[in-house]
């Protein structure tokens, strides 16, 4: 992990950390907020609910205190009042029933067929009495709240209920009604529903930020990154072209010292001992084959200090331009021979190129030459130099060899190491370089943009005319 990383995770990290802390919270709390909502209304519908039915069954008793306290206590004052309360409801589900504090069924307006029938050891669901809480309930303290289930009329299903129930001691009754609790626990629901949508709804604003801030973070970081990519490639490139511009400063220091002073004492050396052999011949004296030999040497000596100093930094690169250049080393590898025939071309008309541009196609054309020669096994190799206005300079060096594999030469440390300097070359002049191969045809294809190739030539071209026009004036 380099240190760019690692600052932008110890950027993104603390973030993370406080916005996942911020959701935990905000979660806890809205969780309580809800549960304490829960409550309070809860509570306070209990409370309503309860009051409500108080005042029903305060309402019923009031219709009956007539007969209740007229005195009168046969069949037919009490079948009056149970009329009377059956004729009281509120809503499908709002009604009054009546039972003997023994447990039988006086009165139930929506469940006639429990009339008369003694309920004293019904149970609910949960195993509790029902009609003996209920009449329990009755005998506290004037009137009570039970809660207990029974069948709604309007769904026919069990539902829990809340029931208020009093007691009329002298005719031995117990007379209640009861609200349904169901709708309260369907209110209940539907507010956790809401409030979980509501947590939901905040966590998910809490991850978009999050998402937001990591997308600005990680868009910063790479912005950085690009620029500091970029920075350092172009510092990269520009010591990368002066290491060449170094080198071929080195090379074509070394090729004048070997032209003007290795090859010219050799070449007195040369002469002196020609001098001596003519001298001898003159004579009529025998020239020793040790001085002939010695001759012989030297004239190898000059061609191969020539062939040196040619390679290290050909003088027609810098006097005659590029094509006269590699007109040059396409000759000198024909003379080397080694089987395999060279041939080039030239096309478009050719325009001053950068010296750096120059020198690398030059190097690039060598380099190639140099690898057709040593691993192509190839019958032919063909160099084509194009010139365009527009387009630039383009570099083809094809040969007719049994090809490779060019992605493995790359990734292999051991080999490669030409095709990587011709690719760092290009790559330094702002060129770029295209690589194919195959069985029977090989090509390395160079592109320099025009911008790239005579950009110096302009200069070239100014600085040559400022004289001219300085001399006019």
């Amino acid at each position: 992990m380099n240190l760019r990383t690692k600052i932008v995770a110890l950027a993104v990290a603390p973030l993370l950390v406080a916005l996942v802390l911020v959701a935990l919270a905000v979660r806890h709390q809205e969780n309580d907020l809800a549960q304490r909502e829960r409550a309070l209304i809860e509570n306070s519908y209990m409370a309503q609910r309860r009051s409500e039915l108080r005042s029903y069954v305060d309402l019923a008793v009031s219709n009956l205190l007539p007969l209740y306290e007229s005195g009168q206590d046969d069949e037919a004052t009490r079948a009056e009042a149970l009329r009377r309360l059956a004729a009281l409801n509120y809503g499908d589900d709002g009604y009054f029933f009546v039972y003997d504090l023994e447990g039988k069924s006086l009165m139930h307006s929506r469940q006639p067929e429990l009339v008369g029938q003694n309920l004293w050891e019904l149970r609910d669901s949960h195993g509790r009495y029902t009609i003996q809480e209920l009449i329990k309930g009755a005998k506290e303290n004037g009137g009570g709240y039970v809660e207990y289930e029974w069948r709604k009329p309007s769904s026919a299903q069990l539902a829990p209920k809340l029931g208020y129930v009093t007691a009329l001691p002298r005719w031995n009754w117990m007379v209640g009604t009861g609200l349904y609790l169901d709708d309260i626990q369907s209110t209940m629901d539907t507010l956790d529903r809401q409030v979980n949508a509501n947590v939901t709804a905040t966590l998910l604003w809490i991850a978009g930020i999050a998402a937001l801030c990591l997308g600005v973070v990680s868009a910063a970081g790479l912005l950085l990154n690009l620029s500091e990519h970029r920075t350092a490639e172009a510092k990269l490139r520009l010591l990368a072209r002066r290491v060449v511009q170094s080198q071929e400063e080195e090379r074509g220091h070394l090729a004048r010292e070997l032209h003007d002073g290795t090859s010219q004492t050799l070449v007195s050396a040369k002469l002196l001992i020609e001098s001596a052999v003519e001298s001898l011949d003159r004579q009529q004296q025998p020239t020793p084959p040790a001085l002939v030999k010695a001759l012989q040497r030297l004239n190898d000596s000059l061609i191969e200090v020539r062939r040196i100093s040619h390679r290290l930094r050909p003088a027609l690169l810098d006097t005659l331009g590029l094509p006269a250049a590699l007109e040059r080393l396409v000759d000198e590898f024909r003379e080397e021979g080694g089987g395999v025939d060279a041939s080039m071309m030239i096309g478009g008309e050719s325009f001053e190129l950068q010296p750096e541009v120059k020198t690398a196609l030059f190097r690039l054309t060598q380099e190639a030459l140099t690898n057709v020669r040593k691993h192509a096994n190839a019958q032919h190799v063909h160099i084509a130099l194009n010139f365009d206005e527009e387009e630039g300079v383009r570099l083809e060096v094809s040969d007719d060899g049994t090809g490779f594999d060019i992605e493995a030469v790359q990734l292999d440390p051991r080999r490669g190491i030409g095709l990587r300097n011709m690719r760092e070359r290009m790559e330094a002049i702002g060129g770029r370089l295209t690589m194919c191969s195959n069985a029977g045809r090989t090509s390395i294809e160079a592109e320099v943009p025009a911008r790239s190739a005579r950009a110096a030539a302009a200069e070239q071209k100014q600085q040559a005319h400022a004289p001219t026009a300085g001399a006019k004036a």
